[in-house]
């Protein structure tokens, strides 16, 4: 287990697990969480060891938001001055790189939702690869409820996650959507009826991503994600250089056979990215 103050790291079988594990707080995202997550994924991203990341926390909901208590620091938020406003584009930027990290490491990142999912809990999850919620779990743009327009990926990230007029209305209202609207509209991939239940099924896909060959599963992730900004064929010529870059004929005929058998094949995991 790594040693983190807002949440816990455990890694079992090529799965990681990270678990927000302040429900006193209603697990609220405070400055060490932006300072830590990066640091986190960072580490697991260069061991290479880990296949797949679940996210989840403890308690009633998933996460209140971004601690409130972190726009009464006025050496964060203060925009009196110019130089003030100019420090806050920073702030802001290094808060969105504390989540577009989930987006950009190697491994398949899964979310795990109980209850409430509010405002920077959204901009979390958004930047996952995948989602599962118990039926009782909702997600609201938070941010609009307190007048503030959302900032840490949601307006970026939810349109390609949902249809735009659904986004607009989340985006405008403050809304709630719940669980059953957020399956149906492709959302979220399950749901289920307890926080358990829910855990159980973010492990069975994380445990199957960790049966797959790791270096297909990278690359795969790669794809999309350049595909998502990129054109239908300069994305396509993309997948052509990147699957070049990693075919390998044994692995391929390894994982065949192994399917054939009914066997499995154990794959070498990614290379460690060592510091310089």
């Amino acid at each position: 287990m790594s040693d983190y103050t807002s949440f816990t790291v455990t890694t079992e079988g090529g799965v990681a697990e990270l678990v927000l594990g302040n429900a006193a707080k209603m697990n609220a995202l405070g400055p060490s969480f932006w300072q830590e997550l990066p640091q986190a994924v960072a580490k697991l991203n260069q061991e290479g060891t880990v296949r797949a990341l679940i996210i989840s926390s403890t308690g009633s909901l998933f996460c209140s938001g971004i601690d409130l208590t972190m726009f009464a620091n006025p050496s964060l938020t203060s925009v009196a001055a110019p130089a003030e406003r100019e420090r806050l584009k920073h702030l802001i930027l290094q808060l969105q790189a504390s989540l577009t990290c989930l987006q950009d490491c190697r491994f398949p990142v899964i979310a795990a939702v109980q209850g409430a999912c509010l405002g920077a809990g959204l901009d979390l999850i958004s930047a996952c690869d995948l989602r599962y919620g118990t039926t009782d779990s909702f997600y609201v743009v938070q941010e609009i409820n307190i007048g503030i327009m959302a900032d840490l990926g949601s307006l970026q990230r939810l349109p390609r996650l949902l249809p735009d007029a659904v986004v607009r209305e989340l985006c405008f209202t403050g809304a709630k959507l719940s669980a059953e609207r957020a399956y149906n509209l492709g959302f979220l991939n399950a749901t289920a009826q307890t926080h358990e239940e829910v855990l159980a099924a973010a492990r069975q896909a994380a445990n199957l991503i960790a049966q797959r060959s790791p270096l297909p599963i990278a690359a795969s992730k790669d794809v999309l994600n350049y595909s998502a900004n990129h054109t239908e064929s300069d994305a396509l010529n993309y997948c052509a250089t990147v699957q070049s870059a990693i075919f390998e004929p044994a692995e391929v005929m390894a994982q065949v056979m192994a399917m054939k058998n009914k066997t499995r094949h154990e794959s070498k995991d990614l290379l460690a990215m060592k510091a310089i």
